[in-house]
């Protein structure tokens, strides 16, 4: 599982970016834990960023 900092510094983007993406239904899907934190599975960003490879 990943982390939305992890996410950030690999797209190399800004959580606030995530956050606007994530508002917009543009985000991986992600996985909120009882603490409040978010985490997105690797394979659900490796299928979210093919996706996103096809239709470039």
């Amino acid at each position: 599982m990943l982390t939305v900092a992890e996410i950030c510094k690999e797209l190399r983007i800004t959580r606030s970016t995530f956050y606007d993406w994530r508002s917009k239904g543009r985000a991986p899907r992600c996985i909120k834990l009882p603490n409040g934190d978010l985490r997105i599975r690797r394979s659900t960003y490796e299928h979210w960023l093919d996706y996103r490879e096809e239709g470039a």
